[in-house]
């Protein structure tokens, strides 16, 4: 094996500046756009500089172009589909080998942000359906499926599946594992565990949802635990894109005539707001089956992200979500043990996050289950001076199991 150059010969071209530390800079305030024009520079006069392909999809879905940047993917991976990674070490003590499909920032597991300034060496292969494997790969001594669920993944994964059957080094996250994680799989496979809320999901097309909103059909002949108010999200949406509490039937004609979707995940929602009237939702990853604290965000709406939860500007919830990681292990963790270990050994996956909350009856909610959720270092030590100790600790908990696996 070697480093997959798509010539004979070490292709120096063949690292990106990377997906970290592009949202780092960008994060911190940097302006890009200097950055981004060199690379259009490249881009026009040197088609064939893969990597800055690659670093210009990135700064093109920063931007908020994504169609930009998923052509500019398609362009990089049609000249190869292997890529290096920054590495902090001269020479790695662990060498990682990481199946990936194309997409968008979200398509897969954040590896970059896991292993930044680490002594373990990334390479990432993209995997189309269909498609054969280079004819040179380079040496590792484990390798990872870092390729979420979704509609579009499901020929990859059903790929990698084939693939890593008889690989020669040890695979985490194997792919049929990753596609329990469906929004509609994941209510089957989490049913009953204990102390745990997992409102039932229906995927329903279209036709389903007007004959709802035209009293045709109840709720119930469509969603068997349902009520309104219900959540409808379009299927395949991502970070709340047409995602909306309805209250009624009669809110259903307004919502299609805002959709062009042509199916939507329906389930019913669960209030969750504590008993000082704020909405708190929590993000938690398992790593090798245990549970680690990454985010807790604080609002008024029950539709919560970091971002719009507004963090920075309230000390007082920056005060909560410290105490939540500070004591996460005696407070959080204890009073949601049964339901934590029952996701962690039905998930059955090495390495993946939850995003969920707190019922007013005590259980834990569950929204979803990813492998490829957002978990950074990146704010400020400043502002939140807890989260970078606790991020670190995730980090090495990240890094201890592959060095485990490799050693295996």
């Amino acid at each position: 094996m070697d480093s997959g150059a798509p010539v004979g010969g070490e292709d120096k071209r063949a690292m990106p500046i990377g997906v970290a530390k592009l949202s780092r800079m960008m994060f911190e305030g940097q302006d890009l756009t200097p950055l981004w024009r060199e690379l259009i520079g490249k881009y026009i006069y040197h088609r064939e500089d893969a990597a800055a392909l690659m670093d210009l999809a990135v700064v093109e879905q920063l931007f908020g172009n994504l169609e930009d940047g998923i052509a500019r993917q398609a362009e990089a991976l049609s000249i190869r589909r292997l890529y290096r990674s920054p590495c902090a070490a001269a020479a790695p003590a662990l060498r990682l080998l990481a199946f990936a499909a194309p997409g968008d920032l979200g398509t897969n597991t954040p590896l970059e942000f896991l292993l930044e300034g680490s002594d373990i060496a990334l390479e990432t292969l993209y995997v189309g359906p269909g498609e054969e494997l280079p004819t040179a790969l380079p040496e590792h001594d484990v390798a990872f499926v870092a390729v979420g669920e979704s509609d579009d993944n499901l020929p990859v994964l059903a790929a990698i599946e084939r693939l890593v059957r008889a690989w020669p080094r040890p695979v985490l996250n194997r792919p049929e594992r990753v596609r329990q994680l469906s929004r509609e799989r994941l209510f089957a496979l989490l049913d009953g565990a204990p102390g745990l809320a997992v409102p039932m999901t229906a995927r329903l097309d279209r036709t389903s949802l007007q004959r709802l909103a035209a009293g045709a059909v109840a709720v119930g002949d469509l969603l068997p635990d349902g009520a309104f108010p219900l959540i409808v999200r379009p299927v395949g949406s991502h970070a709340g894109r047409g995602l909306r509490k309805l209250d009624a039937a009669a809110a259903l004609p307004a919502y299609l005539a805002e959709r062009g979707e042509a199916e939507f995940y329906v389930s019913r929602f669960i209030d969750y707001r504590g008993a000082d009237g704020l909405f708190r939702k929590y993000r938690i990853v398992f790593i090798d089956g245990a549970a680690y604290a990454c985010h807790m965000a604080i609002a008024e709406q029950w539709m919560i992200y970091y971002l719009n939860a507004n963090m920075r500007a309230s000390a007082a919830k920056r005060a909560e979500e410290a105490a939540f990681m500070a004591e996460f292990a005696t407070g959080f963790a204890r009073r949601h043990a049964d339901a934590l270990a029952a996701i962690a050994e039905r998930v059955g996956l090495d390495y993946f996050g939850i995003d969920c909350a707190e019922t007013p009856d005590g259980r834990l909610l569950l929204f979803e289950a990813d492998i490829a959720m957002i978990v950074h270092a990146m704010d400020s030590p400043e502002i939140f001076p807890y989260k970078r100790p606790q991020m670190h600790t995730v980090f090495e908990a990240f890094r201890a199991l592959l060095r485990r696996r490799a050693a295996g």
